[in-house]
């Protein structure tokens, strides 16, 4: 995926994302919440999994139009390794 011209921003840093599924999980520490360092592996492949099914909602409504075909291709890919991972540590 190419980075968007010049001409054409990208949505503000402080939209982008900020109703997506880790947007209020403490990725980041923030408030006493557990960091992805001290996450279970099961639980982590579970967040990643919402998150892809968060980025499946957007590109279904049509969020991000220009860039429909190339998420939607990551998507796929991250569904195929999610479900790698799941099997490989016995998860599936």
């Amino acid at each position: 995926m190419a980075p968007p011209p010049a001409s054409e921003p990208l949505e503000n840093a402080s939209t982008v994302g900020s109703d997506s599924p880790t947007a209020s999980r403490g990725w980041e520490g923030e408030d006493g919440d557990r960091t992805s360092e001290e996450l279970s592996t099961g639980e982590l492949l579970e967040q990643l999994r919402q998150d892809r099914l968060w980025l499946l909602r957007q590109i279904d409504s049509g969020r991000w139009p220009q860039w429909r075909l190339d998420l939607a291709a990551l998507e796929r890919e991250l569904d195929q390794l999610l479900e790698q991972a799941a099997e490989r540590c016995g998860e599936a």
